[in-house]
């Protein structure tokens, strides 16, 4: 009798606790844990860029300009970032991922962006090319200095500077710092992340008159490194907002028809970027 009453005793505390481990299961938010959930996000960037040396090589020409500057193309607020047709031509940010523990992921990326030369500003410049003078490009008194006309050059990354990467990320859940309790419905995350990956452009070039090569080509590298507030609502969608900067080198840059032509270039990038997107489970 007494083995009876101290199996049944057992069997009694395991139920018990197997009850529990349930309730405290069902009790635990979707969002206490991050592996194993995939996320996608879209959104928009505005950039900035250091001044830059480029230099432009072909069968009859071999020049540097120094310290060119350039700017992003922005949009502003327009339908064509959700226009399905349109939406590769505002500068925008996709990016997919997978959370491979509840404090990392990794994720594949597109950093849509636009680098513009400043026209019509005065550059030093280093070599030679055919028909000095007949572009409008002369600098009185300096013939070490050319005036950037649009006859002499036009250069442009604006469909776009494509910065294909990849990312490894790190997440970090700061909701109880706005004092949240339920972060089902409300969860503010920080992440910081590096990435690396390839430059794609397809570069509007008008040079020395020739006709401009009108495809995309991969011209080099990239490195990045980010920081940014993610806050997510409702277990499963979310908008974050990035700060996020890197070096681009391009040796291998197409400029003309002529397989001849090639630029080279190197900057460093600033990005600040405005992403929605969601989160779950497969």
């Amino acid at each position: 009798m007494k083995k009876i009453t101290a199996y049944l005793g057992l069997v009694g505390l395991m139920f018990v606790n197997t009850l529990s481990a349930q309730e405290i299961k069902l009790q635990e938010k979707y969002t206490a844990h991050n592996k194993g959930k995939f996320f996608v996000s879209w959104g928009g960037n505005r950039e900035s860029y250091t001044k830059s040396d480029i230099t432009f090589k072909g069968a009859d020409y071999n020049f540097t300009l120094y310290d060119v500057q350039a700017n992003d193309k922005p949009k502003g607020w327009h339908v064509d970032y959700i226009n399905p047709g349109r939406m590769t031509i505002p500068q925008t940010n996709f990016r997919m991922g997978y959370f491979i523990s509840d404090h990392y992921s990794i994720a594949l990326g597109l950093d849509h962006m636009k680098y513009v030369m400043a026209q019509d500003r005065v550059a030093d410049i280093n070599g030679y090319y055919p028909n000095k003078g007949t572009y409008g490009e002369t600098v009185i008194g300096n013939p070490n200095q050319v005036l950037l006309t649009e006859k002499f050059l036009k250069y442009e990354h604006t469909d776009g500077l494509n910065y294909i990467n990849t990312e490894f990320s790190r997440h970090d859940d700061i909701s109880k710092l706005f004092r949240i309790g339920n972060t089902d419905k409300i969860q503010i995350n920080l992440t910081e992340g590096v990435g690396v990956g390839v430059l794609y452009p397809k570069t509007n070039t008008t040079l020395l008159g020739k006709d401009r090569h009108d495809d995309f080509h991969v011209s080099g590298y990239g490195t990045s490194l980010k920081a940014g507030l993610n806050v997510t609502f409702f277990k499963h969608f979310y908008i974050q907002g990035e700060l996020k900067g890197g070096y681009i080198n391009m040796q291998d840059i197409r400029t003309t028809v002529s397989a001849a032509d090639r630029a080279s270039q190197d900057f460093f990038f600033f990005q600040r970027i405005i992403a929605i997107g969601g989160i779950f489970k497969v």
